[in-house]
């Protein structure tokens, strides 16, 4: 493909900028580990809000959503729940308070105040950040298929994806290296700017280029419809019939259960916490609890609203004039080039520079963000705690550089070896975290569950959730993960009861700083007669009430651009109402009594 040189030199400009903020950040960023991961803690919610959208919005993920709302049309809104999207409800909401109230660096950290520092809790804590080494290489492979991918198709020269994808890399690991989480923070304000742009304008391109009537030509009975029955009932035979082959392939034709499956496993994950990812460092690095519950809210207004008018744009791009190339492709149709194909083709000179530069980003800040994140469990909660508790910060820092240097090379070399985007999709979400949720969701809930039974639980997830797909290769991730869930909390419950109870007094001062609802009655009474002013959580139902009415915002959030682009109008129109009710009960109910 052949870009235009006013493209090149705005895509030249961005990667320049990104190199030069990490280089102006550098001093600031290496005072200590606090300023290098966290930001010193000082930056604010929204900044914070923005900079945590901008990571989730990457290329890879992109490309999977265009794949989804083109095959299965408005009923795509809610396969992301695997991951599960709406767990920032549940942050927003609740968990990133207590998460805040903890006061520490990483999630592994955070193991020390829950469970204290006797034996079992060290290999709780070991157990912590082997779990997050594991999901980081995960998301790096799986940012490194998708940038490879994009890259060849839009950039001009004659390289091969991997090529790409490792000079892409280079870029990012060096401001990520060179200014920490200041850095990552202020060129994913620029990213998510860029991309803002970007997706309006493949939104507009789409709404101006086909009508309802060319979208109806190509589409099958019940595509535009957001409900569904007992089956998936979605027929693409005499349109695309690859299509059909693909939803069969998928497994989830009966959508009922399908649905249950993926809300009975969002819920669990949600509840269970974030994961020891860029998404509880953002949380961490707030200035308080209250904001750290804001900032979580405003991933959801930043995030869903711009990133599916893009994706609603290609795909509507896609299906009307597309479709005979798709179907030259036969069985082996690749919808991850629906994406590159519609850009190539629509976007005029000058637009195309905005357009690639924002995907970049996209990718960027995803990957800038896990390589920030990942380096703080090596240094933190390995170096600093067993090996050199003693060391100067320059030593942390400098050992901060090499952590994300071979973060990075293992994460690249795992690329390599990933068959494509959906698998290493499907095995994080189902997989990796069926042997993450049951020890995470104890962990808040449930006083009794001591770092023995927190270490069994994620040991018998994690190694369950790397050998299923070999021993088991026919039974599909969402499958497996019923399975995996049901090991991991007999392997806590059986580790807990078979061994004593962690120290009350770390028990007493958790309860107490973190203030959780749940099964804490025997540590609430020692912490009543010692304190008797003490203000227990009673927020369970209203909590619960917010849930619900948050996970209804946030998907008219996502399903209201989707009907703007392809200009269905009653729907569009009760959505916004739905989205006007919901906000109001939030602001009622939810943002009006956030407390510190």
């Amino acid at each position: 493909m052949k870009i235009h040189a006013i493209d090149m030199a705005i895509i030249f400009i961005y990667l320049l900028s990104t190199v030069s903020i990490g280089i102006m950040l550098k001093r600031r960023a290496a005072k200590n580990l606090d300023s290098y991961f966290l930001g010193g803690k000082t930056l604010p919610w929204y900044v914070l809000g923005i900079s945590n959208a901008s990571g989730m919005f990457d290329i890879t993920g992109t490309m999977w959503l265009v794949y989804l709302l083109f095959v299965y049309g408005l009923k795509s809104i809610w396969i992301p729940w695997l991951w599960p999207v709406f767990n920032q409800v549940f942050l927003m909401v609740y968990l990133s308070a207590w998460l805040r109230r903890s006061n520490v660096l990483t999630g592994a950290e955070w193991i020390t105040l829950r469970f204290g520092k006797e034996r079992g809790a060290n290999l709780s804590h070991i157990s912590v950040v082997v779990f997050a080494l594991v999901s980081v290489v995960g998301f790096l492979a799986y940012a490194f298929q998708g940038i490879g991918k994009f890259s060849a198709v839009f950039l001009p020269w004659d390289l091969h994806p991997n090529i790409y994808a490792l000079i892409f890399m280079g870029i990012t690991t060096f401001y990520v290296v060179m200014g920490g989480m200041l850095s990552v923070v202020l060129t994913e304000i620029i990213q998510f700017t860029v991309m803002t742009v970007a997706s309006i304008i493949v939104g507009i391109i789409a709404m101006n280029r086909v009508s309802p009537d060319m979208l109806a030509k190509v589409i099958p009975d019940g595509w535009k419809n957001v409900f569904f029955g007992w089956h998936l009932n979605l027929d693409w035979s005499g349109i695309m019939h690859a299509v059909n082959t693909r939803i069969a392939d998928d497994g989830w034709e009966l959508f009922s259960i399908f649905f249950m499956m993926v809300l009975f496993k969002g819920i669990l994950i949600s509840i269970a916490g974030p994961a020891p990812n860029y998404d509880m460092q953002r949380v961490l690095a707030t200035r308080s609890p209250k904001e750290a519950a804001k900032m979580s809210g405003m991933v959801s207004v930043a995030l869903f609203f711009p990133r599916f008018m893009m994706i609603a744009g290609l795909v509507v791009l896609a299906l009307v004039f597309f479709s005979p190339q798709l179907n030259a492709m036969g069985q082996n149709i690749d919808f991850e080039m629906i994406l590159p194909l519609a850009i190539n083709n629509f976007v005029p000179v000058g637009l195309m520079g905005v357009l690639l530069a924002g995907l970049l980003a996209a990718f960027m800040s995803t990957f800038a963000a896990t390589v920030n994140a990942a380096p703080a469990y090596l240094v933190n909660d390995i170096y600093k705690r067993y090996i050199n508790p003693n060391a100067p910060d320059k030593r942390y820092i400098y050992m901060s550089y090499a952590a994300s240097l071979c973060v990075v090379v293992v994460g690249i070399a795992f690329g390599f070896m990933t068959e494509s985007i959906n698998s290493v999709t499907q095995w994080i979400v189902n997989g990796l975290w069926g042997g993450y949720t049951a020890a995470n969701l104890l962990k808040w809930y449930w006083w009794r569950l001591n770092g023995y039974g927190y270490f069994w639980g994620m040991a018998v997830g994690i190694l369950m959730a790397l050998g299923f797909p070999k021993v088991f290769p026919d039974i599909s991730a969402l499958h497996s993960f019923p399975f995996i869930l049901a090991g991991s909390a007999l392997a806590c419950v059986i580790g807990s009861l078979l061994t004593k109870p962690d120290s009350f007094d770390v028990l007493k001062k958790f309860y107490m700083q973190t203030r959780p609802w749940g099964f804490w009655k025997p540590i609430e009474q020692k912490v009543m007669a010692e304190h008797p002013d003490f203000q227990k959580n009673t927020n369970f139902k209203r909590d619960m009430f917010n849930v619900a009415i948050g996970i209804i915002w946030q998907t008219s959030l996502v399903v209201l651009p989707i009907y703007i682009v392809i200009k269905e109008k009653l729907p569009m129109i009760v959505t916004i109402g739905i989205l006007f009710i919901t906000s109001l009960l939030l602001r009622e109910f939810w943002y009006k009594r956030l407390e510190d």
